[in-house]
């Protein structure tokens, strides 16, 4: 059986779209401007469509489609590469921008990719778990990584977000391992950026950053050193200067 599925995505105009696409080493396959505006971009066996729309407001948008690939990772650094060199930077706010890669818990090792059309891109690996979502931990912090992560992703609700971090780092007698302060400070940062809140953002990645880890903690957060280093941290010193014990 030969049947494929391929997304058509709105979009305002076509040219930033593409752009965009280009960018992440996709090839403008078709396009037209009559009777409608339309195009299709292809990298690989990745195939989008979009058309425009006049009245569209890419930042109300809830167009998303999923991805599936046996090497996210390296999907996720050729995307990075892309958008550097095209861009100068790696976007991870506003539109477009480009998520964190991390572990879900509902077994897919997964980044977002949002476009300038607001449109979301799950490219995403799956890791043996299974796609239903294992139950949350128990753990105070660990529960609260969980959750947090879920609503700044899944849910797109970086707010919700927020209010489980603040609610887990105000608990006067647990303390998170450091691992697990890493990875909600570098949470609350990105979910603080998202929401304009760049004081939060900038307090929570410079309180990430001084943190000491041992070889070990580090290579356990890989992905949040990355983000870490993504988000930076406005008016102080390069975030990728954290200490080793």
């Amino acid at each position: 059986m030969g049947e494929k599925t391929v997304p058509i995505l709105p979009c305002r105009t076509l040219r930033p779209v593409l752009d965009f696409y280009a960018a992440l080493g996709f090839e403008v396959t078709f396009q037209q401007k009559s009777p409608h505006p339309y195009a299709v971009v292809e990298r690989g066996g990745i195939q989008l469509h979009f058309f425009g729309m006049k009245r569209y407001e890419p930042a109300e948008s809830f167009s998303t489609c999923c991805i599936l690939t046996d090497d996210v990772d390296g999907l996720y650094g050729a995307f990075r590469a892309g958008l550097r060199a095209a861009y100068g930077r790696i976007p991870v706010r506003g539109l477009p921008r480009i998520g964190p890669l991390k572990d879900t818990s509902h077994g897919v090792r997964q980044f977002l990719v949002t476009d300038p059309g607001g449109n979301c891109l799950r490219v995403g690996q799956p890791t043996g778990r299974g796609p239903h979502h294992r139950p949350a931990p128990e753990e105070t912090f660990a529960r609260a990584l969980h959750h947090a992560s879920l609503f700044a992703d899944s849910k797109d609700d970086p707010a919700g977000a927020a209010k489980i971090i603040d609610r887990a780092l105000l608990v006067e007698d647990e303390q998170p391992t450091p691992v697990q302060l890493l990875r909600l400070l570098v949470l609350r940062a990105d979910v603080a950026g998202r929401l304009g809140d760049e004081g939060t953002a900038a307090s929570a990645l410079a309180r990430a950053a001084a943190l000491p880890l041992t070889a070990q903690e580090r290579e356990t957060v890989r992905d949040d050193l990355e983000r870490l280093d993504e988000l930076g941290t406005p008016g102080s010193a390069d975030p990728r200067g954290l200490r080793e014990e």
